[in-house]
């Protein structure tokens, strides 16, 4: 059976997406994707995603070279979640943090747990 067919969409045509790093098993960023991206995803081995703000196709690294390359694919029991072992390369996070869960919540607060990557 096809991953396209067993993927429950919700009713805006998205399925979230979890990339972990698969050397460190560390959760890297959550983000969607349609069924074009996810298609794109399976065929190139690249995340490639759907931008919910820009509407939009969104190919990670596309311009800060800080890609995904995907070496493992699973689906949730329900469909309607995927999480995808990729191998990356820089930060996955805009803000220059290797993943995107860099703040952590103590009681007081948050505080950031993480360093920065330099470019």
């Amino acid at each position: 059976m096809d991953i396209l067919d067993v993927v429950k969409f919700d009713y805006r045509g998205l399925v979230s997406a979890i990339a972990q790093d698969i050397k460190s098993n560390e959760v890297l960023m959550l983000a969607y994707m349609n069924r074009d991206t996810l298609a794109e995803t399976l065929e190139k081995g690249v995340m490639v995603y759907f931008s919910r703000s820009r509407r939009k196709r969104w190919l990670k690294g596309e311009t800060s070279g800080h890609t995904q390359k995907v070496r493992e694919v699973y689906v949730d029991c329900d469909g309607d979640s995927l999480l995808f072992k990729v191998e990356q390369t820089g930060a996955a996070c805009h803000e220059n943090y290797f993943s995107c869960f860099f703040r952590q919540y103590d009681g007081d607060g948050w505080r950031i747990v993480r360093t920065k990557i330099e470019e």
